[in-house]
């Protein structure tokens, strides 16, 4: 019998010891999405190949959330558009700003990864501070068979009261997107039944 419990002894530290737990918190908390799962949850298909009807639900979409189309060109289906946010001088944000919660802690974000521009400059130069917050997006429209893919691409930008570019980052929300295609979803339904 102590035969057997000097030899299962070493046995059981072993089994005990070998079972280690590995966290993967830090990793997962880090982990940047790869350009095809990129592409996933900012693509999404339609059920229908009238691009025509796509892009226009898309342009309506957009122009409800505030943005200005810069450009749309049906043959290539293309649309990209831009939404300013003025944060008036120095602290005093304006109202606008924070009608959209998202982009509030979406640039809160942003300015905070590159903070050194946002602090005051005692020289002799004139104060240096966020002024705007500069949202763009374009959009691919394109036909398959029965169905229409878009692709819709967010970028965020901060500029400062010069003019110069503070910081710009891709939005990489996966809601974010999900709540863009969502807002489609009605739009195209609205279109479909001439609402």
């Amino acid at each position: 019998m102590k035969n057997k419990l000097i030899i299962l002894f070493p046995m059981l530290v072993l089994l005990v010891t070998s079972c280690t737990i590995v966290s993967n918190e830090e990793t997962t908390k880090t982990h940047q999405p790869t350009q095809l799962e990129t592409r996933e949850y900012q693509t999404r298909m339609y059920d229908t190949n009238d691009a025509k009807l796509i892009m226009k639900a898309l342009v309506n979409v957009l122009q409800d959330d505030g943005y200005i189309i810069l450009n749309a060109i049906p043959d290539l289906g293309v649309i990209v558009a831009k939404k300013e946010i003025d944060l008036g001088r120095g602290k005093n944000v304006s109202s606008d700003y924070y009608q959209n919660e998202f982009w509030v802690n979406f640039f809160l974000a942003l300015a905070g990864s590159k903070n050194n521009n946002s602090t005051p400059n005692y020289s002799n130069e004139e104060r240096t501070y966020q002024k705007t917050r500069v949202v763009e997006v374009s959009i691919n429209v394109t036909e398959y068979g029965k169905q229409t893919k878009v692709r819709a691409n967010f970028q965020a930008k901060i500029l400062d009261n010069k003019g110069n570019t503070v910081n710009v980052q891709q939005v990489q929300d996966m809601k974010f997107y999900q709540d863009f295609f969502a807002k489609v979803d009605k739009s195209i339904f609205l279109q479909k039944n001439g609402l």
